[in-house]
């Protein structure tokens, strides 16, 4: 009686022991297939954020009143920019302190999207204040207006930022 109660105690034991080690199987097969599913809805859920961010952005700045400002240096321009104050028609617009990795990116050929708004076509004045550090460590600030006439489509410029001189900043449409 004793060696019977063994016996079917080991088989209870072999069942059970099976039907975990398939349910197992099947747990691994299920997360596989889940994981799919969700790395399938990660891909869906930003292709659909920047299709929401493209349309805002439509929607924000319409084409017919955007103006979108650029900043970059001229080339072989070393000079450490601390900030840029931005003034459209005097309002402010935009204020930018820059970093160390930002100015190197600039140094080094890239160029700045300061502001992109929306304004009315017809003449507008764009002023510019610059604020760098000189070589003896100084702060220098600079200032430039540039008047630009906006029409239907949208109106792009770019402060080009020379190296030194009284003319350090050149606007360019």
């Amino acid at each position: 009686m004793n060696n019977m109660i063994k016996k079917i105690l080991l088989g209870f034991l072999l069942m059970f022991w099976v039907s975990a080690s398939y349910a197992e199987e099947v747990s691994k097969e299920q997360i596989r297939g889940l994981d799919e599913q969700v790395q399938e809805i990660k891909k869906d859920v930003l292709g659909i954020s920047a299709e929401l961010t493209q349309l805002e952005e439509k929607l924000l700045y319409p084409s017919n009143t955007q103006v979108s400002i650029f900043v970059s240096f001229e080339k072989g321009a070393k000079f450490r920019l601390d900030a840029v104050k931005l003034k459209i028609d005097g309002k402010d617009v935009t204020y930018h302190i820059y970093t160390f990795k930002e100015l190197e990116a600039l140094q080094s050929g890239g160029v700045q999207r300061l502001y992109t708004g929306n304004v009315r076509t017809g003449e507008h004045t764009l002023d510019v204040s610059l604020i760098d550090k000189s070589a003896g460590n100084s702060n220098e600030q600079q200032a430039a207006s540039h008047k630009f006439t906006k029409s239907v489509e949208p109106k792009l410029i770019e402060i080009s930022l020379a190296g030194s001189g009284s003319q350090r900043i050149v606007f360019k449409n």
